[in-house]
């Protein structure tokens, strides 16, 4: 049986700016996520005194140790959660459209719930349940919806989806064009 020839597709060029652009602030909104959490796990006095109002019956080796394992285990989460997005938005500005459906995904649920958190703070809703909410938690969440709001809509610019529709078909042909043993 004869070789199946395929024609040639041009090397895609590199992503186009809105592509990167959009990377960076994946990035950005992660890193921007990683920090306020490291700040929120650095105040211990107010974890345990939470921890305390939750549960008043617990000793205070107990409290000490529940708010260690809250911050390992926060810690942990939020390295976790940077790595991932770095990762996506690495593989997302590589020209892989998964990694850019995932952080669609991830960016829509972010800003639909930034949405809604912010909704519920200016309706007074915070206050009603006890969440202490101040000026820097307000003004992180929008830089934060703001970045991914921006990120979402640059991956899906009519540059970017010509790029990721030719990258895709070239890994296609270049996959197709492997000899097979």
């Amino acid at each position: 049986m004869p070789p199946v020839v395929h024609p040639t597709v041009p090397e895609p060029p590199p992503a186009p700016r809105p592509v990167v652009l959009a990377r960076w602030l994946w990035i950005a909104s992660a890193l921007l996520g990683a920090v306020r959490s490291v700040i929120k796990l650095a105040d211990r006095n107010r974890m345990v005194d939470e921890l305390r109002r939750m549960d008043p019956k617990l000793g205070q080796d107990q409290l000490d140790q529940a708010a260690s394992g809250g911050v390992t285990f926060g810690l942990l989460l939020a390295l976790a959660l940077l790595g991932l997005y770095v990762l996506l938005a690495n593989r997302m500005a590589g020209g892989w459209n998964p990694a850019r459906i995932v952080l669609a995904v991830l960016g829509g649920l972010g800003v639909f719930g930034g949405l809604v958190g912010l909704a519920g703070i200016s309706a007074g809703l915070a206050g009603a349940l006890g969440v202490r909410v101040g000026a820097l938690d307000v003004v992180v969440a929008v830089i934060s919806l703001l970045l991914d709001a921006v990120a979402l809509v640059l991956m899906f610019l009519p540059q970017a989806n010509g790029w990721f529709a030719h990258v895709g078909y070239y890994r296609r042909t270049q996959a197709l064009a492997r000899p097979t043993r």
